[in-house]
């Protein structure tokens, strides 16, 4: 992998990240770009213990743009847009509408391929390989920040989701504090670990799940993905590395090697959950790594107790129809599956490639 980086014409740094060692990024952004101006800020909600950002400037971000004016396809004669060479393999850059900026943290846009009609799905494993190297190059730098705490890669997939571009791509959350769904592992992670005399409740729920087998979707010498046992989304895969290490720094050469197959065999399932002429099943895909801050409040517990895993959901329960948070969901975080774990891990064995 060859890492280039750049600055766009508004001072936001772009990184191009190349499969070949002789690749030349030295396109300039020729757009006639003011300084971004951004007002996030993070409250702290005293009630539930959680914060929220507020940003404000976002209300004015680019909404489905047409193809031929995507801003995240290359720079093309003199239709200018956010990446300014005229290809690129994977390219990361700061996010022109950040819900985070400056003290309140990061964001960052990750576009996975330069072809706007395409998926991660329709990625060569190449290609998919290449993204994790730039999701962990991103790790590791963010990580440095003074103001990041945790570091959150994923990719919403969808206009069902919100996605406003259409283009492939994810993002990149560096946030200032360790969030919520974060804390919630942590602290359920400390319990269990000082009820059992120091067992690793990550450890067991995967244990749990391979011994069982019922919910597994699938395995291979480095990974297991599996539908939770208590899953939430109608659809909900969760895949983790056999050997537990806290963020994708820690993955070894075997896990890395292998996790392009596993992955993208798991989109391509999902493509495949409703049937053959279905519309692309949008999804939301999260990795969960280890805070990099402090973790006094969660007595007992290490980042190397954490377990690095990915979910995969979706929000689709059936042909044609969704699954709204609505009054129990939103108004007191309690779900409502109607899909039946076992059953959904039963249908992502069956859509799989032959």
């Amino acid at each position: 992998m060859k890492k280039t980086s750049t600055r766009l014409a508004d001072g936001r740094e772009l990184i191009y990240y190349d499969s070949r060692d002789d690749a030349v990024r030295d396109a300039v952004d020729r757009r006639p770009l003011d300084p971004t101006v951004t007002t996030s800020e993070v409250r702290r909600d005293v009630l539930l213990g959680d914060s929220v950002a507020i940003a404000s400037h976002r209300q004015g971000r680019i909404y489905h743009p047409p193809a031929n004016e995507c801003p995240l396809c290359p720079s093309e004669g003199d239709r200018l847009s956010e990446i300014p060479d005229s290809s690129y393999d994977v390219v990361v850059f700061e996010n022109r509408f950040p819900s985070l900026a400056g003290d309140s943290g990061r964001c960052e846009v990750v576009c996975f391929t330069s072809d706007h009609d395409s998926s991660f799905a329709d990625l060569t494993e190449e290609q998919a390989g290449l993204v994790l190297e730039a999701w962990t190059d991103r790790t590791a730098e963010l990580s440095h920040l003074p103001a990041v705490e945790q570091v959150f890669c994923f990719e919403n997939r969808g206009a069902e989701i919100g996605v406003t571009l259409g283009h492939p791509h994810g993002q990149i959350y560096a946030y200032p504090f360790t969030t919520p769904r974060t804390a919630l592992m942590l602290r359920s992670l400390a319990a269990h670990k000082e009820a059992t005399g120091g067992e690793n409740l990550f450890d067991e729920v995967v244990a749990r799940e391979l011994a069982d087998g019922s919910r597994v979707v699938l395995s291979s010498d480095h990974w297991v993905a599996f539908v939770p046992y208590a899953a939430h989304w109608p659809y909900e895969v969760h895949l983790y590395p056999r050997r537990r290490v806290p963020d994708l720094l820690g993955l070894d050469e075997g896990a890395r090697t292998e996790f392009p197959k596993v992955y993208l065999e798991l989109l391509r399932r999902f493509d495949r959950i409703f049937g053959e002429g279905e519309p692309a099943t949008p999804y939301i895909s999260a990795w969960h790594q280890a805070p990099f801050g402090a973790l006094e409040e969660f007595e007992g517990v290490n980042r190397d107790d954490f377990a690095l895993h990915l979910e995969l959901f979706t929000i689709r329960r059936t042909s044609g129809k969704l699954k709204f948070l609505a009054g129990s969901e939103s108004g007191m975080s309690v779900f409502i599956n109607d899909i039946q774990p076992e059953s959904a891990a039963q249908r992502l064995r069956e859509v799989a490639s032959s």
